[in-house]
């Protein structure tokens, strides 16, 4: 056992972040932590290791490793105790403004899977509607085609928007709200184009659990597919509810049991047709996305806020941990820094 409080890093494999620790603590041998602080405030010296970036004091041609008298030969400028309590105390606000955040995103995102959950399946009605779900299958609401041609040295070619396989799983969610690939009239050419209202397929992926994540063309915009993008094209049904409700829990089960292959999963439109989905009127299908894309804003701007604060962070150390700004400190840690010594 170690008496807290501690700074604690990785020496090999896994290097570069940073912990504090502030009770006692048992470390395990892979690990490296500070032994004695000198003086100086535990809390100071955590924020300064993780500013000064561990990783790149990294040795070994196999396993990267981190030695301890590699970080003990780095000099570095530290200021009075008083002043490092001061900077450790406004790091320490910050990252309690991020935990909060991170806690209310997750939060948010919690009820938003609930209420998705409830809206999607019928389970939970919006005020005014009562109707019947229908089932159907996705080969009844329209026929599919296959996306062309885009290669990735060709996705920032031009200025025609354009959704690539790939991105249906790491750039868009439910619906395209913008896009990442923009093409030139040339490539253009051999890809496909989309309409309004249509619905986007994965054809492959690394898990059958992922295989077909969806997403739906909801604005009026001139976009085209790349290869491997299947697209439902329909005409009846709100685009952004089929965006929300073709992930669905139940949906998604569906996908996975229809995927073959194992390395890389593949799924063709001749499956996908076979899928059903529960939809109700237009207008509860409208109301619906309505809901669902409001918590969706919300969460994002959320998350936007949690990255600017994490880069403020970023920014007040880089200031503060080099004293390219000093924080004014109060008259009694004045005083205790000029006091003789004793």
């Amino acid at each position: 056992m170690v008496r807290g409080p501690g700074v604690i890093t990785g020496r090999s494999g896994t290097i570069g972040k940073v912990h504090f620790v502030a009770k006692d603590y048992w470390p395990h041998n892979t690990a490296l932590w500070v032994t004695s602080f000198l003086g100086n405030e535990p809390k100071f010296v955590y924020y300064f290791y993780t500013h000064l970036d561990l990783a790149r004091f990294l040795s070994g041609s196999g396993v990267p490793t981190l030695n301890r008298n590699d970080v003990h030969d780095h000099h570095a400028l530290l200021p009075p105790l008083p002043e490092q309590r001061a900077i450790a105390a406004v790091l320490a606000d910050v990252d309690k403004l991020i935990e909060s955040l991170e806690a209310l995103v997750a939060k948010k995102r919690a009820i938003t899977q609930a209420t998705a959950r409830g809206l999607l399946t019928g389970r939970t009605r919006l005020p005014g509607f009562h109707g019947k779900w229908k089932t159907n299958r996705l080969g009844e609401i329209g026929s599919f085609l296959k996306g062309s041609g885009v290669r990735r040295a060709e996705a920032n070619s031009g200025n025609l928007a354009c959704v690539r396989y790939g991105e249906i799983y790491t750039v868009h969610d439910h619906y395209v709200r913008s896009f990442r690939s923009w093409i030139s009239p040339a490539v253009a050419q051999s890809a496909t184009r989309l309409e309004y209202g249509d619905l986007l397929f994965a054809g492959s992926g690394e898990t059958k659990e992922e295989i077909g994540k969806s997403v739906a063309l909801a604005h009026d915009v001139v976009a085209y597919a790349g290869g491997d993008v299947l697209i439902l094209r329909q005409t009846g049904a709100d685009p952004r509810f089929l965006g929300y409700a073709s992930n669905a829990p139940r949906v998604a089960k569906q996908k996975a049991s229809l995927g073959q292959g194992d390395a890389v999963v593949h799924i063709n439109s001749t499956a996908l047709e076979q899928v059903t989905l529960e939809l109700p009127t237009p207008e509860e299908q409208r109301a619906i996305a309505d809901v669902l894309s409001d918590m969706d804003d919300e969460i994002a701007a959320l998350e936007r806020q949690l990255a600017k604060t994490r880069a403020m962070k970023q920014g007040m150390m880089q200031e503060l941990l080099t004293g390219r700004v000093r924080l004014p400190l109060p008259l009694e840690a004045l005083k205790q820094e000029n006091a003789p010594d004793a």
